[in-house]
């Protein structure tokens, strides 16, 4: 059978034809409505005028038929949407986009042998990290043939919603439709009891006097997007014996009204003794919990004028909560509603009877909620870490990294991931990281610093690559182990302030000088392994850096020593040009001649027409004195 957590409810809504209102339907309270056809591979409209979207933000699985369609009339019940191992255990669809605020929340689950194999699967369902629903096999028959539907009201803080699904041993869970409407924050007395710490999950929706009604089952409209479910079935045998259905066609005072939008329909029956007895009600509960009853009531018999004429108790197991007087507490076709918190159940059943004091009781319907207080989620900032490790890492489908990381408590978080409360216990932190050997082929992101609490992380025997991220410097981070992967680069300066006892780094395309603190580990009683990687150096066994060539580039006295060169050339240069702009001024260097210049060139001049004057004349003279062989004897 189903777990007892949540079977009445289950069973409560076991009719196939249960629907969200139609899509043109107004709604009292914001403007924010999905309803996703799980499986489904193109948009369409049910006969009551619904538009269902196409399967969408659905993290893995497959989509599915039910094996006998012709059974449903309703297109969006179908077809299913189912999740197999190799979607991994966890998996979710998860709608964005979302303001701040509370939703109602409906899904369809069926079976119908989709898959041949005559075995309902076995699974649970959470929304918003808290487990709601749990199914476990086998199913009720009609519910496995016909399916059945489930709602809850619960609170969204981060901008989407998260309906997740967790299988149990090998399992597949599956789901038909999902509807999620945007309601009133104060709607059921959230304030009163604080209810953004609880999903107020749906246990029972009765009508007393009237059938089932409502949206998916007739043209009556709830603005809050409820259906109403017949009491019989809820009602014990005794009470069978002595009921009497009254109904008016009068309106009805104070409904459809804010926060809650009780429709008119609901006080219009209600039902009332033949006989002396009492009104008694069976409610099939999960004695772990607490459950939040409502109850409705209008005077709708017009013999009943005046206060005092129609008084009654209200009974919850065994104890007298209350009593009403209709007339006096709302007067004549005017609606009236009671609450109460039931705690501390010690049975499986919630027990409320209706005991007349003067006159018949009366009573026009009832609604049963589980108080289920909700889980510790993730750290936002972890989330944001988790998911980015999830894109750079690669991790395939099959590990279920799907949802919150750590939430809900009850299932194991994310495959390799271990969680536990902070040190106030208001959120979940990441502990321990452990996928070695998955054959990842992604890199470390560097938003791992946001995982400020965790103490290991093992990464090793994948085919990781890229370098380091400064990232890993956290002061928390005790074991490391990124063995046998593909890192290249230097080992990151960071990595020496973290509190590490554990670095095996071996076997990677690692380069460059070893920070001399990180080194310190192996000294001082931990374990250090930085073996195969060819360009590491500078501590023992491996070799020494060259003078100024480390960690891939140049070392700091390198750098230094270039430095210094770049200096004394530019010292050089720079008095190699003041001794010429100095040479400059000294000779008036204009770009015209020189006076010396010129009277030197003047001189010559003068030197050279002397010269060959000098010459002539010598000449002369010898010509004078020696006698031509031509002349006569």
């Amino acid at each position: 059978m189903m777990h007892s957590s949540f079977s009445s409810f289950l069973l409560y809504i076991s009719l196939p034809l249960l629907l969200l209102p139609s899509s043109s339907t107004h709604y009292p309270f914001g403007s924010v409505s999905f309803h996703i056809d799980c499986g489904g591979p193109t948009p369409s409209t049910d006969r009551f005028g619904t538009e269902w979207a196409a399967d969408r933000y659905f993290t893995g699985g497959a989509a599915g038929i039910v094996s006998e369609p012709l059974r449903f009339s309703l297109p969006q019940e179908k077809t299913l949407r189912y999740f197999p191992l190799s979607s991994g255990k966890k998996n979710c669809y998860i709608i964005p986009g979302l303001p701040d605020g509370r939703y109602y929340f409906r899904t369809f689950t069926v079976y119908d042998n989709y898959d041949g194999r005559l075995h309902p699967p076995s699974f649970e369902a959470a929304v918003e990290g808290t487990t709601v629903f749990s199914w476990r096999t086998p199913w009720p028959a009609d519910v496995a043939q016909t399916g059945a539907y489930s709602d809850l009201l619960a609170f969204v803080h981060d901008g989407e919603a998260d309906v997740c699904f967790y299988s149990i041993a090998t399992d597949p869970p599956l789901i038909g439709s999902l509807s999620i409407l945007q309601i009133d924050p104060e709607s059921y007395h959230s304030n009163s009891i604080n209810g953004t710490n609880f999903v107020l999950v749906n246990y029972g929706r009765l009508d007393c006097g009237s059938g089932e009604w409502g949206p998916g089952f007739s043209n009556d409209t709830d603005l809050f997007g409820r259906s109403w479910q017949s009491d019989y079935n809820s009602r014990t045998s005794s009470t069978r014996k002595l009921i009497d259905a009254i109904s008016t066609s009068a309106s009805i005072k104070g409904t459809d009204q804010a926060p809650n939008y009780f429709p008119m329909k609901l006080y219009q029956t209600a039902v009332t003794l033949s006989q002396s007895g009492v009104i008694e009600y069976e409610l099939e509960v999960d004695a772990k919990l607490d459950y939040m009853l409502w109850l409705h009531f209008a005077e709708i018999d017009s013999r009943v004028n005046k206060a005092g004429q129609r008084v009654f108790d209200v009974v919850v197991n065994g104890e007298n909560a209350t009593q009403v007087d209709i007339f006096k507490q709302a007067g004549a076709f005017a609606a009236f509603d009671w609450n109460y918190i039931v705690k501390n159940l010690s049975s499986s059943f919630l027990n409320v009877k209706v005991v007349p004091v003067v006159g018949m009781p009366l009573i026009s319907g009832l609604e049963n909620y589980a108080l289920v207080p909700i889980d510790l989620s993730t750290d936002p900032n972890q989330v944001i870490a988790m998911r980015a490790l999830k894109e750079s890492l690669r991790v395939p489908d099959r590990m279920g990294w799907n949802g919150d990381p750590c939430a809900p408590t009850e299932w194991d978080a994310w495959e390799g991931i271990t969680c536990r409360p902070n040190k106030d216990r208001s959120s979940l932190i990441v502990y321990q990281i452990d996928v070695s050997s998955q054959g990842l082929k992604g890199f470390i992101s560097n938003q791992i610093f946001l995982l400020s609490d965790l103490v290991s992380l093992n990464l090793s025997s994948n085919f990781l690559g890229g370098a380091l991220p400064s990232g890993l410097g956290q002061k928390s981070l005790i074991r490391l182990d990124l063995s046998n992967n593909r890192f290249t680069g230097p080992i990151p300066n960071s990595m020496s302030a973290s509190n590490l006892q554990l670095v095996l780094l071996n076997n990677n395309l690692l380069e460059g000088r070893v920070p001399e603190e990180l080194y310190s580990v192996g000294v001082h009683g931990g374990a250090i392994d930085l073996s195969g990687n060819k360009g590491l150096c500078g501590v023992p066994p491996l070799p020494d850096c060259p003078m100024f060539w480390e960690n891939g580039g140049l070392s700091s006295g390198g750098k230094i020593a270039i430095g210094l060169s770049c200096l004394v050339v530019f010292s050089v240069l720079l008095v190699m040009g003041y001794i010429c702009c100095i040479r400059r001024r000294r000779h008036n260097y204009d770009f015209a001649l020189p006076h010396e210049l010129t009277s030197l060139y003047a001189k010559r001049n003068r030197y050279q027409r002397q010269k060959s004057l000098m010459l002539l004349e010598m000449e002369s003279q010898h010509a004078k004195e020696v006698p031509s062989p031509f002349s006569p004897r």
